[in-house]
């Protein structure tokens, strides 16, 4: 895994490098840099409207009492894809962009679905994992501290 990062953190800014040097090449200094802003900005008004509908369904499962796995997986891939469009290229826009395609996030969803589980519990504040519902509980929501345990 160590070595994959390696090459991605060596390999993308070489090529975002040579692609900007192409594109200055091709339209020139000025609407390079252009573009690198207009891809910035778009991308953020995307995120945000996607980030909000995905909010609003999230809190609609959560109250319903379903666990929103999905959704947050989605959210997760748009946070990503903020990052990749608000760094400076091409290829980190075109990536971030891709991310916000439903139908893309579905297929990278499926690949790591198959890869992990998730999960929801309950522990208690021991890390015993199990509460104990007939004692008292004013008796176990009790902790006596000493003066200097709570600043």
């Amino acid at each position: 895994m160590g070595r994959i990062l390696f090459f991605v953190f060596l390999a993308v800014p070489i090529l975002e490098i040579g692609i900007f040097i192409a594109m200055g090449q091709a339209i020139g200094l000025w609407p390079t840099l252009a573009g690198v802003v207009v891809t910035a900005l778009i991308g953020s008004y995307v995120i945000k409207i996607q980030g909000l509908s995905l909010i609003r369904e999230i809190q609609q499962l959560m109250g319903a009492g379903v666990l929103p796995a999905r959704q947050i997986g989605d959210g997760l891939m748009l946070a990503i894809a903020g990052a990749l469009l608000l760094t400076p290229g091409y290829f980190t826009d075109l990536c971030g962009f891709l991310l916000l395609v439903p139908s893309i996030r579905n297929q990278i969803y499926s690949l790591l679905k198959s890869r992990m589980t998730v999960s929801a519990g309950f522990n208690d504040f021991t890390g015993s994992g199990t509460v104990d519902r007939d004692k008292d509980q004013n008796e176990d929501n009790v902790v006596d501290l000493d003066e200097n345990n709570w600043r």
